[in-house]
């Protein structure tokens, strides 16, 4: 997952930079569009990144608490 999002980063920055040099706005809008992809390929998988992040902190959060309790009860 860190390399497709690393490539899709390099993708975005590539299409920016070749964007400056067309000269036609054919090319110019189609770079555009796959910039535009680009991104929220990026934005879309760094998302399922925090949210699965995100719940491997909860639950390592509730077993800690769960142990926590046990803990408790058994003093």
């Amino acid at each position: 997952m860190k390399k497709s999002l690393f490539v899709a980063a390099i993708a975005a920055i590539s299409l920016v930079a070749c964007k400056k040099g067309e000269a036609t706005t054919t090319a110019s809008d189609s770079l555009e569009n796959k910039g535009d992809s680009a991104i929220q390929n990026i934005d879309s998988t760094a998302n399922a990144a925090i949210d699965t992040i995100n719940k491997k902190a909860d639950s390592a959060t509730t077993a800690v608490e769960k142990k926590v309790d046990s803990a408790k009860v058994a003093k």
